[in-house]
């Protein structure tokens, strides 16, 4: 199988948001977390907790983004 970006959720301190998905974008966020939680082996984790740790990683990758918050100008 495949590795997955997004391991085991841990809790947290949420900050509550409330945001839209497309239909589609919903159907696959819930089937992200069922991948979840086969390759954890444990129950799929709620995708609202998903969400947050899929912006986070995707944040974190960003370079562009990473330079922008450092004040760097693009090279």
């Amino acid at each position: 199988m495949t590795k997955l970006k997004l391991g085991a959720i841990e809790d947290d301190k949420p900050v509550k948001l409330t945001i839209e998905f497309a239909g589609p974008v919903h159907r696959d966020l819930l089937a992200y977390a069922q991948a979840i939680g086969r390759e954890t082996g444990q129950p799929g984790p709620d995708p609202v907790k998903v969400v947050p740790l899929m912006v986070e990683r995707f944040m974190a990758s960003d370079r562009a983004f990473a330079r922008a918050r450092k004040g760097k100008p693009r090279s």
